[in-house]
């Protein structure tokens, strides 16, 4: 436990280190904060902070923020590799970040959720679940706002609903009361290098639990599924395929609920209002996790019936002289487009692109020669897609859609070409597949233009 005789040193100034900055001080702990950027570009960030005792240290992180520190915390972008950090680590000084603060410190039940894909709309859905039913909801994490701020507010009779992300995982030691694991797969190998570390991070939601915490784990995904060896919780499934034992499952057209030998049906299919069978597979996961926060079936059926989904996830803009556009820049992997595609059953026009994450464009190919009629590229990664669906076209021996791949130097290019060449009755569909970080702030910046550019067609 942190008290005002501690130093708490934070590295990195954006939303999470910014929450956790003005927790520490409004605890009255020393708080010293160091970014690599200059005053000039954090004048606004400090601004908002300005009547609290924080100390500044910008332009890099010298090995001195160390002499006094009692904890050392990181923002969401800063890897635990960073020199200074490992250096902590060699003095036995503490490291964590905003959720595993947030976990150490909150009076109620927290519901934390990750995944590779899935997790945001999950987690909002989850969180409409929960009010629903009555409850007090706190939906925050690595979705909107970081929760460290809002403690103070809470009551033991809320719910919390988190969504967690792998960088924020790895440095955890505290996992939440109800956790779910929607399903790994390749991601940020940039930043975690293997696989294998990528899902050692992710299994911290579950390790830390206790015998009488609940584990949710994906039943279709070996990775998650197989979490339920490393912890000593209570596991429950959900699943698209089978009719797992204990949790929720699709049986023909029904969405099932099965506990304690009851078995409940939560909706129809045909009732879940967001696109794609990866949705139908979230809105189980949602109904366990809802199920173990005790919300009764009847609020799950009338949120679902009422959630439309949550921005820049296959996300409807407009439709234009009979073409729909549609916005899902959050998927910055290529197994998030994969799930994109087959949420649409007319003709595509795919706009693909960003900066690369060290993954697999192998399977992302193939399903774009066989789905994708054309193929609009921008970004860094605009020659290594090319080159992995030019492959995979020369390779190919059964049918396939894919006419034209066009470059595009911009975003804005990209949807003035796709204008050029959709057809009445397809879909434009933004799912880059990389992230933002070439051109953009972040993925919503990059949905954002991209509904900005497509409502000024006319």
């Amino acid at each position: 436990m942190v008290t005002p005789n501690d130093t708490v040193v934070i590295l990195g100034f954006a939303r999470q280190g910014k929450a956790l900055a003005r927790y520490f001080a409004e605890q009255g702990v020393s708080v010293v904060v160091s970014d690599r950027r200059s005053s000039e570009a954090l004048a606004a960030d400090m601004a908002e902070l300005a009547a609290l005792p924080i100390r500044y240290v910008l332009g890099g992180h010298p090995e001195s923020l160390l002499d006094d520190c009692t904890l050392l915390c990181l923002s969401g972008g800063v890897s635990a590799d960073l020199p200074l950090v490992v250096e902590a680590q060699r003095r036995g000084i503490p490291v964590s970040n905003d959720a595993d603060e947030f976990l150490k410190n909150s009076p109620a039940p927290v519901l934390g959720i990750t995944g590779s894909a899935g997790k945001t709309t999950t987690t909002a859905l989850v969180g409409a679940m929960l009010r629903e039913a009555g409850f007090q909801t706190w939906v925050g994490g690595n979705i909107g706002n970081p929760l460290i701020g809002d403690v103070a507010r809470m009551t033991p009779a809320d719910r919390i609903v988190m969504e967690l992300s792998s960088f924020q995982l790895e440095l955890m030691s505290y996992s939440p009361h109800i956790a779910a694991v929607l399903n790994i797969t390749p991601n940020h190998l940039d930043r975690h290098k293997t696989m294998e570390a990528y899902i050692a991070a992710k299994a911290h939601i579950v390790t830390h639990q206790n015998p009488d915490d609940v584990a949710v784990l994906g039943f279709d995904e070996p990775n998650a599924r197989g979490l339920a060896a490393q912890t000593s919780s209570q596991v429950r499934y959900f699943s698209g395929a089978a009719e797992v034992e204990t949790g929720a499952f699709l049986r023909g057209e029904a969405l099932i609920l099965r506990r304690e030998g009851q078995e409940l049906e939560v909706c129809r299919r045909r009732e879940i209002r967001l696109r794609g069978f990866h949705n139908v597979v979230n809105t189980l996961a949602a109904v366990v996790l809802s199920d173990a926060a005790g919300a009764p079936v009847e609020a799950m059926r009338r949120a679902i019936m009422n959630f439309t989904g949550v921005e820049h996830r296959l996300e409807i803009v407009r439709r234009w002289r009979n073409v729909l556009w549609v916005n899902d820049s959050i998927a910055t992997a290529p197994e998030r487009v994969l799930a994109g595609l087959t949420a649409f059953d007319e003709p595509l026009v795919l706009l693909a692109g960003g900066r690369d994450k060290d993954l697999f464009w192998e399977t992302f190919a193939a399903e774009v020669t066989r789905r994708v009629r054309v193929l609009v590229l921008f970004g860094e990664a605009m020659s290594l897609i090319d080159a992995h669906v030019s492959r995979a076209l020369a390779e190919t021996t059964g049918p396939r859609k894919l006419e034209k791949i066009i470059h595009a130097a911009t975003l804005e290019q990209a949807v003035s070409e796709a204008a050029r060449w959709a057809r009445p009755g397809e879909v434009v569909l933004l799912s880059p597949g990389g992230t933002s970080f070439d051109a953009f702030r972040d993925f919503a910046e990059r949905g954002e233009c991209f509904r900005a550019l497509v409502n000024a067609l006319d």
